[in-house]
């Protein structure tokens, strides 16, 4: 209990200590081995109070998800003159990076044991669908109906290619990263833009 007084003493809300506990845990041996026993361990609280706040791992993972969905949306995405929704959408994505940069050992090891779990890979294959909606969204790209559909599998998809040369970027920059990522919202960038359905002579002479 000690452990838990000191936990609640700091800074951190109690939350945030789950979930970086559930990170460092993942990253030292990774997911399979991570309990939430293990979790309230490291976090320095009881287990009933990590099940209060997060009642399985998964919910865990979706809490760190939207941590960084909240990193992301931290600083106002304002449009320049002339500039496309792409470009406010490959600004988003970028600041996902920039957020998941201090957890990469967490995630390699994540990428690494998700194909063996697939409820675990099912709900992290969620939450990247919202989040990957919310950036579109929050980017000025309608979202709606099947080409709203359509559009969060295709940003989701070119997130995920990125992702692959971010994991080994180790530019100061992240020059090779943004390039990944730059050309392959260029390849969808199409489908970003809203259907217009075409104009009959009626309509037209209206």
């Amino acid at each position: 209990m000690a452990r838990a007084r000191r936990s609640r003493s700091g800074g951190a809300s109690e939350a945030d200590r789950i979930v970086d506990a559930t990170l460092a845990l993942i990253a030292a041996r990774g997911w399979r081995s991570v309990s939430l026993a293990a979790v309230a361990e490291e976090a320095g609280l009881t287990v009933l109070q990590v099940y209060r706040i997060f009642p399985s791992r998964l919910a865990i993972l979706c809490g760190f998800s939207r941590r960084i969905d909240e990193a992301v949306l931290a600083a106002p995405v304002e449009a320049e003159p002339g500039e496309r929704p792409r470009d406010r959408l490959f600004d988003l994505i970028m600041r996902r990076f920039d957020a998941l940069g201090p957890h990469r050992a967490a995630l390699a090891a994540l990428r690494r044991d998700l194909p063996f779990d697939p409820p675990a890979a099912i709900a992290a294959g969620a939450a990247l669908l919202c989040s990957t909606r919310l950036m579109i969204e929050t980017a000025g790209i309608p979202c709606t109906g099947l080409g709203g559909v359509v559009a969060v599998k295709l940003v989701a998809a070119a997130y995920l290619f990125a992702a692959r040369t971010w994991s080994r970027d180790e530019s100061p920059d992240l020059a090779p990263t943004m390039a990944a990522l730059d050309r392959r919202l260029r390849g969808i960038e199409r489908f970003l833009v809203p259907y217009r359905r075409p104009e009959t002579r009626r309509e037209a002479e209206a």
